[in-house]
Formats: structure tokens, C-alpha cells, sequence
């Protein structure tokens, strides 16, 4: 028989406000479109994703600087809170370059998933971004890719943190089944980014301008399927699971252990002189 759980244990000390919220929503919907437009919007000849580089960071950056701010006026998030982000995004950092560009393989997506369960969906986001921004910097991988792969990080960690409760192997399962599911989510995403562009028009893989939304979308299952979705995205899937199941266990309680002992909700009273 299992002992019984602690309140704390059911407690997320970084909570999503209502104007955080907002702006993460806002944020994700214009980010979608980032990367969906050429399937509503024939683009110019000679146009690609390249240009919408600039315009992807401009938007993160102030989401990032909202959602943090909006949570600190708000008393969900502190200096120990902030201090966590920086010490995970470090680890995250440190993780990635261990196995990508490896048959597929993510050593930094399982910690992101377990880091946004624990300290819920505005963290994971804020944590998602930061993280694959530091790795680039340390791998000198800084390209038109990395706001997409920013964002595409953000809404894995805001996901995880969306997650329903449930506890023990129940969670790890749920837990598990997220990591496959968002390993192949990403990699539609950022497939999407350059799909349009990478290839001619006369394949049956390649992107249609102006063709039927439903038509470039099987086209682009297709190529998804053919480039990517065997090798790296379930290579990703399969490190995702694996980790989460042999090791999220210990990092759940080492998070939730960090929780407490920070006591990031206590409130601070001063007492009189």
C-alpha cells in the first residue's frame, strides 16, 4: 500500500494567471501561424521561413519578459522560483548536445516535461525557450531555426504543465505517453517550417502553393513520414519514454523536494520592530 500523499505533493507553486494566460495564448496562436502560413497564404516566389525569423524572436522575447513579470507582480513566482529556471535551463543546456544530432536522440525534452509538470505551464514555457536558447549558444547552433525551435520547446513544457493530476505509475505512464506524443508533435512542427521550401514543386512530397489546405497536408504526412518520422522524430519518442519512465520518478521527487524546502508560495510577513 502506497503512503499516503502530502498536500504539497499536489501543490504547483508557479500557477498561470489570468493575464499570463492571455498572453500565452495570444502568443501561441501568432506563433502557429508562423508556421502554418504557406498553407493559407500562397507565398511571394523566392519567400521562405527564413524571413520570419526575425519576426518569431521579436515575438518570444517580450512573451517571455510578460509571462515572467505577470507572475511576479502577481506573487506566483519569486527569486527562488527564477533562480530554478536558471539552474534547469542550465541542465537543459548541458543535456542537449549529448545526443543531438544522434539517430534522433533528446537527452532535454524529458527534463523540460518533468520540470513543467512539476512547476506548471507558464514555467514550462518560459522554460522550454530559455533552454534551447542556451544550448544553441553553447553549440554555436544560432540560426533562422532556433525561434521556431524556441517556440516549439515552449508549447512542450506549456503542455506538460496543462497535464491533468494523477500520481504514482498512472503519472509516469500519462507522463510517458506525452513525451512520445510531443517528440512527433515537434518534429511536425519544425518539418513545417522548411517543407515548403525544401524541395521542388513536380514530387508528390512537395508543398503546392495555392493547392487545397487538405492536399498539402498529405503531402506533407508524406514527407514527414519519409524523412523524419522513422529516424529522428521516434528516435526522439523512444529517448522521451525511456527516460521519463527509468528516471522521472527521482526527478519528480527531487523537484517536488526542491519545492518544499524553497517554499516558493509561502508569503513573507515582516514582523514589527
Amino acid at each position: 500500500m502506497n503512503p499516503p500523499v502530502a498536500p504539497a505533493d499536489l501543490h504547483r507553486p508557479i500557477g498561470i494567471g489570468l493575464r499570463p494566460g492571455i498572453v500565452l495564448s495570444l502568443a501561441s496562436v501568432a506563433g502557429l501561424a508562423m508556421f502554418l502560413w504557406p498553407l493559407l497564404v500562397v507565398p511571394p516566389v523566392g519567400v521562405s521561413h527564413v524571413g520570419d525569423a526575425p519576426f518569431a524572436f521579436v515575438l518570444i522575447m517580450p512573451v517571455m519578459v510578460a509571462v515572467v513579470l505577470s507572475e511576479l507582480h502577481s506573487g506566483g513566482i519569486d527569486t527562488k522560483a527564477l533562480a530554478m529556471l536558471g539552474v534547469l535551463a542550465a541542465i537543459g543546456a548541458a543535456l542537449r548536445p549529448m545526443g543531438a544530432g544522434v539517430a534522433g536522440i533528446e537527452t532535454v525534452f524529458f527534463l523540460l516535461i518533468l520540470a513543467g509538470r512539476v512547476y506548471g505551464p507558464g514555467f514550462g514555457f518560459v522554460l522550454g525557450c530559455t533552454t534551447l536558447f542556451a544550448s544553441a549558444l553553447l553549440t554555436g547552433g544560432i540560426g533562422p531555426w532556433l525561434p521556431f525551435q524556441m517556440l516549439a520547446a515552449g508549447w512542450v513544457g506549456l503542455g506538460a504543465g496543462l497535464l491533468p493530476r494523477a500520481r504514482g505509475k498512472a503519472e509516469l505512464a500519462m507522463l510517458a505517453a506525452y513525451g512520445v506524443f510531443s517528440a512527433y508533435a515537434f518534429g511536425f512542427l519544425m518539418n513545417m517550417w522548411f517543407w515548403p521550401y525544401a524541395i521542388g514543386t513536380d514530387t508528390e512530397l512537395s508543398f503546392v502553393p495555392g493547392a487545397a489546405v487538405l492536399d498539402n497536408l498529405r503531402r506533407f504526412f508524406w514527407f514527414t513520414l519519409a524523412t523524419s518520422t522513422i529516424g529522428w522524430d521516434t528516435g526522439r519518442a523512444i529517448t522521451n519514454a525511456l527516460a521519463i519512465c527509468f528516471l522521472g520518478a527521482v526527478v519528480l521527487a527531487t523537484l517536488r523536494r526542491a519545492t518544499r524546502r524553497a517554499a516558493f508560495d509561502a508569503p513573507t510577513e515582516f514582523a514589527p520592530g
